[in-house]
This record gives C-alpha cells, structure tokens and sequence, in this order.
C-alpha cells in the first residue's frame, strides 16, 4: 500500500469525526438518559450499568448496520431499552433476593434444629438431658417458652407474666403443666426401657 495514498487519513479523519460527534451527543443526551435510566432502577450504580448497556446495544447495532433509523431514532430506542434492561435487572434482583431468603431462612431453621445443650452433663445424665429437651420440643410453645424462662432464665412469674402479657398466675399454670409433661416423657422412657436411672 502506499504510504501517500488518502484513503488511511480520510478514513481516520471520519472515525475521529464520528468519534467527536458521539462524544457530543452522548453529551448533550447522556444526562437525561442517565436520570432516566435512575428512576427505572433502584440505585444510581444500577442506572450506570444499565444506561451503558444501552449505549453497547445502540452501538452494536450501528456498526452490525441492523439499527433502522437514524440519530434521530437513538433516543426512543435507548429509552426503550433502558426500560427493558432495568425490569430484566429487578427481576434478577428480586429472583436473587427471595433465593438468599429462602437459604437465610433454612440456615435459621437449621440453627434452631441444631443441637444446643440445655444441661450441662457429661455424665450418664446425657440421657435424660436428651430426653428433656426433646420433650421441651414437643410441649406446646406456650408452655415450653414459660418453663425456659422460669427455669433457665431464672424468671419470676410476674416477670414472666410481664414478658409474655399473661397474668403471674396463668404463667405459673402454664409452667406446673409443662413440668407435668415432662414428668411423664420421662416415667414414660423409664418404664420402655429407654431410660437407666
């Protein structure tokens, strides 16, 4: 090729004027597509990404000659596609989100299932403290909550009854019934066998 030859400066010379004129539209237009771009999304960051992801598409579409119009179609087309880009974003999002829940909640869940002594033993007691707190698992929550918190809580029946919004006497009811249950859970693994002492 031949160094004098004008077509690598007049080409240059277009792609540096196509350059300048984007840079100019893109500054005249690039505002208000971008506070447009921030009332479609939740964060100013997420309007950044998807007002250039807009501008990607505008442009892969010049250069692949498949965008139909001319300048003046670059406007609606980059609304649109910011709008489509942003519901696509939130619904990524809320998917996301209601995924971290759901394993939020069975990592909760799994805590609360999850063996936590309530006895201190290291003995032959293991047994009997497993069988307690399995049975505390069972009562009912309204009776296991006041048995915790009289006995490991070291509550009184007035606080309890405080905490609860329940009279001191329906908490010291409620605290001899879940006692009673659990009485009988262990009378019960006595009698099968299930318990040694």
């Amino acid at each position: 090729m031949d160094p004098n030859d004008d077509v690598n400066p007049s080409t240059a010379e277009s792609e540096s004027l196509s350059t300048t004129a984007w840079r100019e539209w893109l500054g005249e237009f690039g505002p208000r597509l971008l506070l447009f771009a921030r009332q479609q999304t939740r964060s100013t960051e997420d309007a950044q990404d998807v007002l250039q992801d807009a501008l990607v598409k505008l442009v892969d579409k010049i250069n692949s000659n498949d965008f139909v119009g001319g300048q003046e179609a670059w406007m609606p087309y980059l609304f649109t596609t910011i709008r489509r880009l942003s519901i696509d974003l939130g619904r990524r999002d809320d998917r996301r989100r209601r995924r971290e829940d759901v394993v939020s909640e069975e990592s909760e869940a799994d805590q609360r299932e999850a063996f936590h002594p309530w006895f201190e033993s290291e003995s032959s007691e293991d047994e009997t403290r497993q069988l307690l707190e399995a049975g505390l698992k069972e009562l009912p929550p309204k009776f296991a909550e006041v048995v915790v918190m009289k006995i490991w809580g070291e509550r009184t029946f007035a606080e309890i009854g405080e905490a609860l919004d329940i009279s001191p006497n329906t908490a010291a009811s409620r605290y001899r019934y879940g006692l009673e249950a659990l009485k009988k859970k262990l009378s019960s693994a006595r009698r099968k066998g299930d318990l040694s002492i």
